[in-house]
């Protein structure tokens, strides 16, 4: 259908035609500033050569990690969804996860999508990988089965969701529910598993001191080799933003829910006059950092005034972190003798004591988990009612505006090929701005993309496709250098990048199909 659509422009494009690389050396090079200590102590730029990676190499990297799957339902809308990822820290911190909830007479679905956006270290995002979709359907799956919608529940909660580690919820048809509660329901699912993330390392404590192992010699028991232990400090002290999709068919509403700065954009087509079209842009999600001035008068009513000249500065918490909400991160959150204590149980022994935390740490927390949660209606019967969304981690967000996302998969989604100057693409495939959120990023974003250089359509997968453009798309040599910096160094020129595209089609035949492709390499 969107090729359909598309058709009366697409016909009338001229674009270049196939890419071609040519090597003229077998040795390329190029050098790179890198910040090293000299021999006094004192940090210093040198200029460091590095090899060209081929385009063969590059091109494998872009497209190894990526997934499309397309799924034919039988109320008559086609879901596709594509989802690439690209490291730069080793390994990769991202993470992301998508699951379909089937209603038992197959008439509607909740589709879940998530991509999430980890630092100091991968463990929080790994495991919200594995488990927050399951905990906000099982908090829905409660508001479903009380016709009070009451969430008051929190032993219920907190039992189903150490139980979510090894097992997923049960199908469920979710019946008639207003927005506000749907809301409340995702707000508060984030809220409670992060609770349950931080107070796990807590527990296994307890437990240990209920089992006695202690003595006069140890009043603190050493549990700086217990595995399950080590594993939820980890995840505790380790953070993640977290961003969140949730389309419920039955009721054709759209769900977004944010913590952090992870991003989403939709772009919704409408049909013009002339019969061409134009790709609204929807930003979806604020960027909840210390340089969305939202949140910086969040965060200073929330601790005592005589902290308002310390709770931001330079654009961080504290000074230190930039998303103003994520998981774990419980240097931010748990009181300082709490931090000391399991530190003394489970760091010392091993020989990673935790940081401390920022010297103007007073009224614990300064990071919470909860979303903004927005809503969107969907018009998914109505073939002329084009959508997709896009997920994405603050890589591809560093280098690439809502608007260049919106005209790179519109004009995919026409079926452009080859290369194409970015002072042409916008063009041929129109944007108008509906909605440009609020961008936490200022100051930050990177000036790499520009009207200058060439767009490059050479990738099956739309995710992928992003991940190209936001690296130089068309311009090979700048794409080349960008791709050849290598980890450890990499992380001073771009960030890890994940991004998930969904889009739907109406007007399928009903027969319940699903197609899973795997990346060409």
């Amino acid at each position: 259908m969107f090729r359909r659509a598309w058709k009366p422009i697409a016909a009338s494009i001229v674009i270049a035609g196939p890419v071609y690389y040519v090597y003229t050396s077998r040795n390329q090079t190029f050098e790179l500033p890198v910040r090293v200590k000299a021999s006094g102590g004192k940090k210093e730029i040198v200029k460091k050569t590095l090899p060209l990676l081929p385009m063969k190499s590059i091109d494998s990297r872009l497209r190894e990690n990526g997934i499309a799957e397309t799924h034919d339902r039988p109320y008559g809308v086609a879901w596709h969804h594509t989802t690439s990822s690209l490291a730069s820290n080793d390994p990769i911190e991202d993470a992301h996860s998508h699951q379909i909830i089937q209603s038992d007479d197959g008439k509607s679905d909740l589709l879940f999508f998530t991509v999430f956006d980890g630092h100091s270290g991968r463990n929080t995002s790994q495991l919200l990988s594995r488990t927050l979709i399951n905990a906000v359907a099982l908090q829905l799956s409660q508001l479903a089965a009380s016709t009070s919608a009451s969430l008051s529940s929190t032993k219920s909660f907190t039992d189903g969701l150490w139980a979510l580690w090894s097992k997923s919820p049960s199908n469920s048809t979710l019946a008639s529910w207003d927005v506000p509660s749907i809301s409340s329901a995702i707000e508060n699912a984030f809220v409670e598993f992060d609770r349950v993330l931080l107070d796990a390392p807590i527990s296994i404590l307890k437990q240990a001191i209920q089992e006695g192992k202690l003595s006069a010699q140890n009043p603190v028991p050493d549990l700086s080799n217990n595995a399950n232990g080590i594993q939820t400090m980890q995840a505790a002290i380790s953070g993640s933003c977290a961003l969140m999709a949730l389309f419920d068919t039955a009721q054709q509403d759209l769900y977004i829910a944010c913590t952090g700065d992870s991003r989403a954009v939709a772009g919704v087509w409408k049909p013009t006059e002339d019969g061409k079209g134009i790709w609204e842009v929807d930003v979806l999600s604020e960027d909840q950092t210390a340089r969305n001035p939202k949140e910086v008068e969040r965060l200073r009513s929330e601790h005592p005034s005589d902290e308002a000249d310390n709770v931001v500065m330079n654009g961080r918490v504290l000074g230190g972190l930039e998303p103003s909400r994520a998981f774990g991160d419980a240097r931010y959150k748990w009181p300082m003798p709490m931090q000391e204590l399991l530190n003394q149980v489970y760091m010392v022994g091993n020989g990673t004591p935790l940081r401390k935390p920022p010297k103007t740490f007073k009224t614990p927390p300064y990071v919470t988990a909860r979303p903004v949660v927005t809503h969107r209606k969907l018009a998914l019967g109505d073939p002329s009612s084009l959508r997709f969304v896009v997920l994405a981690t603050d890589g591809l967000w560093d280098v690439l505006t809502p608007e260049e996302v919106v005209t790179l998969v519109g004009g995919h989604l026409a079926g452009l090929k080859g290369t194409i100057s970015k002072s042409t693409l916008p063009s041929l495939v129109p944007t108008s701005i509906a909605n440009a959120g609020v961008d936490g990023k200022a100051g930050k974003q990177l000036t790499r993309s520009t009207k200058q250089g060439l767009w490059a359509f050479i990738d099956d997968n739309l995710s992928t496709h992003l991940i190209r453009n936001a690296l130089g798309g068309g311009d090979e040599n700048e794409l080349r250098k960008i791709m050849s910096i290598p980890a450890g160094m990499s992380r001073s020129y771009r960030d890890d990048i994940t991004v998930t595209v969904v889009w739907w089609e109406a007007g399928k035949e009903t027969q319940v199909e699903s197609v899973t492709a795997k990346a060409k390499l």
